[in-house]
């Protein structure tokens, strides 16, 4: 059975082309975004790579650290950052989990348990490995996107739905269809007219069951 939402994410010890790390410990205190791929030096990939470095100091900004995976070795990871950095213009300055073995990719269940991995292997040996996990601090999964290889990976909108978990978990609202910063969010059914006006001041009510408002402060 697959990862669910406000599954504990399962902890691991792995090699990363920045050295070896335990999961959980790297997380800390920071949300995390674990971003998976079927193998280095391709093309849809080595963008989405560049588009993640682009957003550093964004993901800096949330509390947040992000962390790539891909089949291949330690070596192959820090030659291909070379390449990253070349098509983003960016510092990669991110980790790549060096997953050679699968051990990540089938206890994410992206892989499933008889999977391997044949000599001279090729993306279409580990395609199903193109999911984003976005993990919060409680070391929980609170989303997952999954894609297909020819397909590449709108980080806009993981930043996006980022900050629509942070707003929605630490301000205990929920965020309508294509939110973004800034914009009023939606009041909890938990609350009646009377207890949303005293926490949100004025609401405004589409339906008895979609209310708006301003975050407070």
């Amino acid at each position: 059975m697959g990862l669910r939402i406000n599954d504990t994410v399962p902890d691991f010890t792995a090699e990363t082309d920045q050295g070896t790390i335990r999961f959980h410990d790297w997380i800390g205190d920071n949300w995390a975004i674990l971003f998976s791929h079927p193998k280095d030096f391709t093309p849809v990939c080595t963008t989405e790579f560049g588009a993640v470095a682009q957003l550093a100091d964004e993901w800096t900004r949330r509390n947040t650290k992000v962390i790539g995976i891909s089949v291949d070795g330690v070596a192959e990871h820090k030659r291909w950052k070379g390449d990253i950095e070349k098509a983003a213009n960016a510092v990669a300055g991110f980790p790549i989990i060096a997953d050679r073995g699968l051990k990540v990719s089938k206890a994410f269940d992206m892989l499933p348990a008889e999977a391997y991995l044949p000599d001279n292997p090729t993306p279409n040996d580990s395609q199903t490995v193109r999911v984003v996990f976005i993990i919060g601090p409680d070391k929980k999964l609170k989303l997952s996107m999954t894609y297909p290889m020819n397909v590449g990976r709108n980080f806009a909108e993981v930043l996006r739905a980022l900050d629509a978990l942070q707003t929605a978990n630490g301000k205990g609202v929920a965020t309508p269809a294509n939110w973004v910063q800034g914009q009023d969010v939606i009041v909890p059914l938990s609350l009646d007219d009377a207890e949303a006006e005293a926490r949100f001041g004025k609401i405004t009510k589409i339906l008895p069951y979609l209310r708006y408002a301003k975050l407070p402060g």
